[in-house]
Parts: structure tokens; sequence; C-alpha cells
């Protein structure tokens, strides 16, 4: 995949914490923890993430996760919460943070990879992190298309307001708990991005 490939980055949250987001910034999981807030993360995931070290690098808690593209399946597995969440929109200039890492896949897999910014993004394969779906016959290929699909960019600690362009809402009840958040930051519906 190419720079030039990356439109946006996404991050999935709460709408409730969307206030607190767009004042303190996305938090890395461990940053998050000193602010009340609302997670969608799923506990059986976070047990891995939890312990994970990057390479060279600091624990997975430590980073901020935003996906190159959140019609994947952590947003299928949210679909009962579609009128409550939303996809933060992330300027692609968060790419040139120091310290940025990208995945291969969920860094949360036993199999993924963990690459300085620089050469991560020419190491992922464009076909499969954008693919619309993620099912194959063969149940490793598909674990593994499901995996890749939610390819991560990892940013230490903290994701500045400045970076956060809009947002994506599932529907109008999505739009309108939105913009009783938060009335300045643009949003708008996308049917589908969400399942």
């Amino acid at each position: 995949m190419n720079r030039s490939d990356i439109v946006e980055l996404h991050y999935i949250a709460p709408i409730a914490d969307v206030a607190s987001i767009i004042e303190h910034g996305i938090l890395s999981n461990r940053c998050a923890a000193r602010l009340p807030h609302e997670s969608i993360a799923m506990q059986e995931v976070q047990g891995r993430r939890v312990d994970k070290r990057i390479p060279g690098g600091r624990s997975l808690h430590d980073y901020v996760n935003l996906y190159f593209d959140a019609h994947n399946p952590m947003l299928s597995k949210c679909r009962s919460q579609n009128q409550n969440i939303c996809v933060l929109r992330v300027d692609v200039r968060v790419l040139d943070l120091e310290g940025v890492i990208v995945t291969d896949r969920n860094a949360a897999s036993s199999y993924a990879r963990f690459y300085p910014m620089t050469s991560g993004i020419a190491a992922l394969d464009k076909g499969l992190v954008y693919a619309r779906y993620w099912t194959h016959q063969d149940p490793y290929e598909a674990m593994t298309q499901k995996s890749i699909k939610c390819a991560e960019v990892l940013v230490p600690e903290r994701v500045d307001p400045t970076f956060i362009a809009a947002v994506y809402v599932a529907d109008r009840v999505g739009l309108a708990a939105l913009k009783t958040a938060h009335r300045a930051l643009p949003a708008a519906i996308h049917q589908g991005m969400f399942f």
C-alpha cells in the first residue's frame, strides 16, 4: 500500500465520549483510565492487549489504536450499539507524529507484525485492508483476512483533537445524539460504514 492510498484514519468511539475526546484528545487505554468514559472494547481482546509489548516499544495499552478502515470486524461486533457509537475521522497527518507504529493486522493477534510508519504502510495489502468483506470458504484464510482487515496505526499516548476532522454516524438517531454531545464537530450519516 502507498501513503497516498490513505484518505483518513478511523477511531470507533461511544458518542457519549465525544465531548471528552474533543477536550482531551483520543487517549490510549492507559491514559483514558484516568478519566470517566464509556468503553466499547471487548474484554477478551483487551485481555490479550494488556500484557502485549511492541518490540522495541511500550505496552500496547500505551498507544491509541486507529484503523485504516472502521468498516471492519470490530465495528461489526458493535452493530447492536449503532445508535450510540460513531467513527471519528482522523487526519492522515497523524502518521507523521513521532513513535507511530503500523501493524499488518489486529495488534492483539499472535501473528501481528509491528513496523515503523515509513516501512509499515508499504507492508500492508491495500486490497485486504480496504476489502468490503473478509469472508472466505477456507476457515484459516477467513481468520487471516479478518485480522488483516483490522490493521492498525498505533500512536503513543494521545491523538490531539486538532487531528479529528469529522465524524460518521449510522443513522439519524446517532446524528441527533452526536449533535447533543458536540454541536461543532462536522458529522455525516454513513450507513455503508456501519452494519
